[in-house]
């Protein structure tokens, strides 16, 4: 039987650092290119967050389409329970949250929930978009 290494391999956390920047930049082709090669399509960082968190929090709706087009968690929260779409409610993307709508994000996950974080910044809008109060 053999061990697993405790330290892993150089080689695999820079490609992992890698894909995370790509989500991060909103390479939305590259990140599908990686998906569809066998990146796991909620591959997480050491604070939990995914490629859609990453990408969602960073204002990319064509990146976050993309990795939920190949399966990635609309609702996934990171290791604080924040989602992806609480995450666009605080930075205000529009258009990411309605990418993450239309992926079957829930305005009610996490901790806070987007619903929740729009009332704290007192985003009517997005609360009636939410078909809340």
């Amino acid at each position: 039987m053999s061990e697993t290494p405790e330290t892993p391999d150089a080689d695999v956390v820079e490609l992992a650092t890698k894909i995370f920047d790509l989500a991060r930049q909103g390479d939305a082709e590259a990140l599908a290119a990686y998906v569809d090669a066998g990146v796991p399509a909620n591959l997480t960082n050491d604070r939990g967050d995914t490629l859609v968190m990453l990408a969602a929090y960073h204002g990319h709706a064509e990146a976050v389409t993309a990795l939920l087009a190949r399966g990635a968690e609309a609702d996934r929260a990171n290791d604080r329970g924040q989602t992806p779409l609480a995450g666009a409610v605080f930075k205000g993307e529009e258009s990411v949250i309605r990418a993450l709508l239309a992926g079957g994000a829930d305005p009610e996950a996490g901790t806070p929930s987007a619903v929740d974080t729009a009332r704290m910044f007192g985003k009517t809008a997005l609360l009636e978009l939410f078909g809340a109060q």
